[in-house]
């Protein structure tokens, strides 16, 4: 793919924010099968022409940070290009590309740090979302949750299953008990 025009229409335009985070699985098959050779050239090094451009960046960023989790549930490949897309990330931030592409957008440049288990990654999350988005509460509560289960684990578990990790026993807990939505309604529930 020559363009990158493609992916943000389909992402932004077709599936839209309704479809980004609960998708079905015939939404996985869909991104598998229209854009899986790109995140394969991605991977691999291509499309870093892309980033010279704010909705290039957005593109690469949705092609390297959100298909992979989609492509691959349960697979080590969802998380097999998140380096890139924070290094992108970086780069687009320093340029101000994040704050180019409109509000419902602008998350995408700092969901690669959301998606990190490194915690300095995650406090740069939370410092971009308060201080570049206008609307930024519904997106902060998730930074926080995401925070929260690095403080208490030092890493996703429900991750372990994909990357072959063992979970320890309160991993497992946090797991069994729907752990990460009663974090999140814990930092809701604090405004």
């Amino acid at each position: 793919m020559k363009d990158y025009k493609p992916i943000t229409d389909f992402w932004i335009k077709q599936i839209g924010p309704e479809g980004w985070y609960n998708g079905p699985p015939e939404l996985d098959a869909m991104i598998r099968e229209r854009f899986m050779v790109d995140w394969e050239v991605a991977r691999d090094g291509g499309y870093l022409d892309w980033t010279d451009t704010a909705s290039g960046c957005l593109a690469y960023l949705i092609l390297t940070d959100q298909f992979p989790r989609n492509m691959f549930r349960d697979d080590a490949r969802a998380f097999a290009t998140d380096p890139l897309a924070r290094i992108v990330a970086l780069q687009a931030i320093r340029n101000d590309f994040d704050l180019q592409v409109g509000t419902v957008a602008q998350e995408f440049f700092y969901l690669p740090f959301e998606h990190s288990e490194n915690m300095a990654e995650q406090l740069l999350c939370e410092t971009y979302i308060s201080t570049r988005m206008k609307d930024f509460e519904v997106s902060l509560w998730h930074a926080r949750a995401h925070q929260e289960i690095i403080r208490l684990f030092g890493r996703f578990p429900y991750r372990n299953k994909a990357l072959t990790r063992d979970a320890t026993v309160a991993e497992q807990e946090f797991l069994d008990g729907n752990g990460y939505q009663k974090i999140l309604q814990a930092i809701q529930s604090r405004g």
